[in-house]
């Protein structure tokens, strides 16, 4: 027996007791006549004490020579620790060591095993299973599983069947870059890794299993980013013989029971938003409604004024900061350079403080008088002490524009707490959206979504206009699922095809099986998919994905841990009847 206790376990209450534990020794003290351990596992931490008058004197000289990250094994009794540290559950005991086994030694780690290491990210990814053993990273990991065990345990009672998809799959067109996989025993043929289970999981309803979920790897070839993977994890669900309204139900109550579950946090029922309200209030479609600063259209009250610069734009949008009208000159330039960078792309921002006294001070003011000031901050639901910030340009442009400033704004002025949690649903998205460069349109969500039957019509006059049977669900500024209702007949899926340009052949040769099955009495059906890790993540208070996954890659897709990915042998590559083709310089 290893051990009787985990290193978290031992209170007052076991004083006197002979233990045996064993973990990492993470702290090492030796005072000469006393030496002290604090031994961890994943379970906390147990002071252990050698006591150089109490202690076997071959027990005491080994324990001089323990060093950090050794795996050890004691037994001993538990007595009452002469220093308490009421900081951690254990604090109140110590273990009197009289046997000690050295398990494994370890070399010096590459940085500190503590909370706050002094380990770079790179280093630590690099050793990520010492960084696992750090209590931020062990302890998002343990977080996650509840998450997953809370998920799997309302489905479960929503009668959800677990149902397990291939991962060897073909290439479909629509979405990000495939992975793909050379087939051997196929010479010149490959499979690609699945970007989601989403036409299998419309073939479990056709086949009769009415409720479908799988926490589902997914792998998209697509650049990343701080919540981007090139693997992630899916919560998929789809579900028979259900609306729009049914599903939104279900898996809004899923998402209260996390909160409830997690964090003992009540939700009333999600408010609702429409894509068109979404972009003209706050410039995205996953907006952040824990603070306000909405939108508000100026072109009204700012333009025809002499200002060229509003004259010809598209859209004039601004937002009212509250509070804001006692920043400083510096402090405002600051916000025009950051609205300037290159990831923002503004051409610069005019500003109009709402002073005390009911007057207006602008960076316009040569083009503006008081009234016309007082009309933009009625449009912005300005107020005295609010600073307005006016940005102005093309329509869509301008609006992604302004809603970056106004995260930005958020998280510099705190309002984007962690510890609270605003869902919403995003609803009516439009069914597809129109790429100037290839010329054509293609699906906002996917091919399979359903059209909003009365816009049926709109397909061959005014597609820009149809909108889905979609919908997003928004929680803290983050899109944490989305899913549709799915065409669920051969002549609506055929006329889907249609309109985003494939001819009949290209239909059959990619989808051809899903066609068929619909032929065969296919239920009205939907669904939804959740990104477990970003829900994860920011139910932990948190928007970087990246320390709730066990092993993840890094910006550029690698895994540094391993040498990930790396080339295989020229036997390989003749196996696989690949030959590669060096990248030109």
């Amino acid at each position: 027996m290893y051990r009787t206790h985990n290193c978290g376990a031992l209170r007052a209450s076991d004083i006197n007791t002979e233990v045996t534990l064993s973990g990492w020794v993470s702290k090492h003290r030796d005072k000469g006549f006393m030496i002290w351990v604090d031994l961890r596992d994943r379970y906390g931490i147990t002071q252990l004490i050698f006591d150089a008058e109490r202690t076997d004197k071959a027990v005491f000289e080994a324990a001089k020579n323990l060093g950090r990250e050794f795996v050890i094994q004691v037994k001993g009794q538990v007595i009452e620790r002469a220093s308490k540290n009421p900081n951690i559950p254990t604090g109140d005991i110590e273990i009197l060591v009289n046997t000690l086994t050295v398990l494994n030694e370890s070399a010096v780690p590459p940085f500190t095993i503590e909370d706050d290491t002094d380990g770079g990210e790179d280093i630590r990814m690099k050793y990520r299973y010492l960084d696992i053993r750090r209590n931020p990273v062990k302890n998002n990991l343990l977080f996650r599983h509840k998450v997953a065990q809370e998920v799997r345990n309302y489905l479960s009672a929503q009668d959800f069947c677990e149902v397990e998809t291939p991962y060897l799959i073909s290439s479909t067109p629509e979405g990000a870059r495939d992975f793909v996989v050379p087939s051997r025993m196929n010479a010149g043929q490959f499979y690609a890794l699945p970007q989601s289970p989403q036409t299998f999981k419309q073939l479990l309803m056709v086949g009769g299993m009415d409720r479908y979920f799988q926490i589902v790897k997914c792998f998209r070839d697509e650049d990343l980013r701080a919540d981007r993977q090139p693997e992630f994890t899916q919560i998929d669900c789809e579900m028979a013989f259900v609306s729009q309204e049914d599903v939104m139900d279900t898996f809004e109550g899923m998402t209260r029971h996390l909160l409830k579950s997690i964090h003992g946090i009540e939700v009333d029922k999600f408010p609702r938003m429409t894509f068109e309200e979404a972009m003209r209030k706050y410039g995205n479609d996953k907006p952040d409604i824990r603070f306000g600063m909405e939108f508000g259209e100026l072109n009204a009250v700012a333009q025809h004024k002499e200002f060229g610069v509003f004259n010809s734009a598209e859209l004039v949008v601004g937002i009212a900061v509250p509070g804001a009208a006692s920043y400083t000159r510096k402090e405002i330039d600051a916000l025009i350079d950051w609205v300037k960078r290159p990831q923002v792309g503004a051409s610069g921002m005019v500003y109009c403080k709402c002073e005390a006294d009911g007057s207006f001070k602008s960076s316009v003011d040569k083009f503006y008088d008081q009234e016309d000031l007082k009309n933009w901050a009625e449009v912005t639901g300005a107020k005295a002490g609010d600073l307005i910030l006016v940005l102005s340009g093309p329509a869509n442009k301008t609006r992604a524009q302004l809603s970056a400033l106004r995260m930005e704004l958020g998280n510099r002025m705190g309002l984007r707490k962690s510890d609270e949690f605003a869902p919403l649903w995003v609803i009516d998205f439009p069914l597809f959206e129109y790429d100037e460069e290839a010329g054509r349109y293609f699906a906002m969500h996917h091919p399979f979504t359903s059209p909003k039957v009365e816009d049926i019509p709109l397909l061959d006059t005014d597609p820009g206009k149809v909108r889905a049977n979609a919908y997003d669900m928004v929680l803290n500024g983050n899109e944490i699922g989305g899913g549709s209702i799915r065409i669920h007949d051969k002549a609506t899926q055929e006329l889907m095809f249609k309109h985003l340009g494939f001819t009949k052949e290209e239909a059959e040769k990619q989808f051809g099986f899903l066609m068929n099955a619909f032929q065969y009495g296919a239920p009205p059906h939907g669904g939804l998919a959740f990104g477990l890790d970003r829900l994860v993540a920011i139910l932990g208070g948190q928007e970087t994905i990246r320390d709730f996954i066990a092993f993840p890659k890094n910006n550029s897709g690698r895994d540094v841990m391993i040498d990930a990915p790396a080339t295989i042998t020229p036997e390989q590559l003749e196996e696989l009847h690949i030959t590669v083709v060096q990248p030109q310089e």
